[in-house]
Order: C-alpha cells, then structure tokens, then sequence
C-alpha cells in the first residue's frame, strides 16, 4: 500500500511540475497567458493531492495534518479561480492582467514551499 501511495505522490508532483512548468515558460519566455497545459497541471495534481490526503498507506505511527491539507486546497481554489477568470478574459479578447498571471505562479510556488516546509 505504501507503494501506491507513493506511486500518487509521483502524479502529484508531476501535476505540480506541469502547472509550474508551463507558467514559467510563459512568464519567461511567451506572451504571459493563461494555457490549457496550467489547467491540466492543476486537474492532475488536485485530484492526486485529494488521493493523498485520504488516510491509506500511511507509516505506522503517523497522522494527517489537516490544517496543511485545507490550508493547500484553499491555495488550489483560488489558483483553479485565477486560471478561470484568466481564460475568460483570453476568450474575449482581452489580455490577462499581470497580477493575476503572476498570482498564479506565486501561489503554486507557495503551494510547494507549504508541502515542503511544514
């Protein structure tokens, strides 16, 4: 069981990596817009982090924090709204607004500094 769990963790980061890796190309290298590639990063690493944060295969003797699993899914939710409100603005014609692109790409680096730090 520990090894699937493992396995899970392995698609979370690589949903975290998607999502992280896509906005940095576009705020280094492309024209600062909202990619379907970030959304399908943050599917991915949202529903692994929820497999994740059910109560399986866990090491004897250990336990769940809850405080640090809502605290990175209300980060989640408001990343997923700042994606949403990003591709709306695409769709009509309009440009992202800065703050929002650079929201997205702050929050998902604090959404991994919280899993790694705490």
């Amino acid at each position: 069981m520990e090894t699937l769990r493992h396995i899970v963790l392995f698609i979370h980061l690589i949903g975290f990596a998607t999502l992280f890796g896509s906005w940095a190309v576009q705020a280094f290298g492309g024209k600062k817009q909202i990619t379907g590639l970030m959304t399908v990063g943050l599917t991915i690493a949202g529903v692994a982090g929820l497999a994740l944060a059910a109560p399986w295969g866990l090491p004897t003797g250990a336990s769940i924090n809850y405080a640090k699993i809502g605290t990175k899914l209300v980060i989640l939710l408001i990343i997923g709204a700042l994606l949403g409100i990003g591709s709306a603005r695409q769709k009509r014609g309009d440009s992202v607004p800065p703050v929002l692109f650079w929201g997205v790409g702050v929050l998902t680096a604090v959404n991994a500094g919280i899993a790694a730090i705490w």
